[in-house]
Parts: structure tokens; C-alpha cells; sequence
């Protein structure tokens, strides 16, 4: 809230240069901040009494988007990648669905090991399950199992995620 839409009678208040003026009424405030030119910006409204402080407030909001900007900017998202094996998976096509896992995980981001049964392969869902322990066991040093392989439906699902989040 900012001038009129204050509503307390007194306030403490804070300077334009973040000097503690004191306890003062809400109207000695507004016309403190209307001779400096500035706004009258209530910081702390749960407070009592409320904690205003001179200042000018555009250029307050807008350096307060630029540090949210900037933070944006910086924060990584981590996106969730998948890797499909089959059961019956051949050894070079294995290793290039490895080099895959570690491609992803050492770009940050998760990993969703897939195994599907198509036919009659479900009941051998074993076979799947060595699959995705041996993809485990290969990327050991790289990441971390945020999931366990489990059957869901006719697919097996293991998620992985980089060790160092």
C-alpha cells in the first residue's frame, strides 16, 4: 500500500536514506514524503504500529523486476527425459541408449528408464528388470535412483537424477 491507501492513524517511519525517523501520524508522514517528492510505501503492514517508508516507489518497482528478472534468468530447470529399452534389448543398441542416460544426467537433467512388454514379454518382466539394474548399476557414479524400478501397467519405470542437485 502506498499514500492514501494507508490506513493507520500513526506509522514508524523510515527516511528516504533508511534513517529511523520515529513513531509519527500518518498525516505528518504523507506530507514528510509529499515535500521530498516521494512516495509514502507501507513495508511492514503486519507490524504495530505499521513500518512506512519514504521512498519513490517506481523506481522502486522497477528495480525490484529487474532482480526478479535476473533470477529468472539464472535458475535451471530440470527437465525429465525419457530413454525407452526393450527387454530383449541388443548390446549395441544398449549402449547407445546408455550413452543417452549419461548425456542427459550430466546436463542436469532427470531420466525416465523405460522398459515395454509387448506380448507375451510381460511375462518375463525379470528380463526388463535386469535391464533397468544394469543401466543403474552403470550410471552409479553419475546419479542417484529417485525412483525404483516398478511395473506400471505393461511398461517398467525407473527414474534417475544427477548427484550433483
Amino acid at each position: 500500500m502506498i499514500n492514501e491507501e494507508i490506513r493507520a492513524r500513526e506509522v514508524r517511519l523510515v527516511g528516504a536514506e533508511g534513517e529511523q525517523i520515529g513513531i509519527t501520524p500518518i498525516r505528518e508522514a504523507l506530507q514528510m514524503a509529499a515535500d521530498l517528492n516521494l512516495d509514502l510505501v507501507n513495508m511492514a503492514p503486519q507490524a504495530k504500529p505499521p513500518v512506512c517508508r519514504i521512498m519513490d516507489y517506481g523506481k522502486f518497482r522497477y528495480e525490484q523486476q529487474k532482480k526478479d528478472k535476473e533470477a529468472r534468468k539464472n535458475q535451471k530447470i530440470v527437465e525429465l527425459k525419457e530413454v525407452r529399452f526393450s527387454a530383449n534389448i541388443e548390446e549395441h543398441d544398449y549402449h547407445t541408449k546408455l550413452r543417452n542416460v549419461v548425456k542427459f544426467l550430466e546436463a542436469g537433467d532427470k531420466v525416465k528408464c523405460s522398459v515395454r512388454f509387448r506380448g507375451r514379454e510381460i511375462t518375463h518382466a525379470s528380463l526388463g528388470q535386469r535391464v533397468l539394474e544394469r543401466v543403474r548399476d552403470e550410471v552409479a557414479e553419475i546419479s542417484i535412483v529417485d525412483r525404483q524400478p516398478k511395473l506400471e501397467g505393461r511398461s517398467m519405470i525407473m527414474i534417475l537424477a544427477p548427484k550433483n542437485q
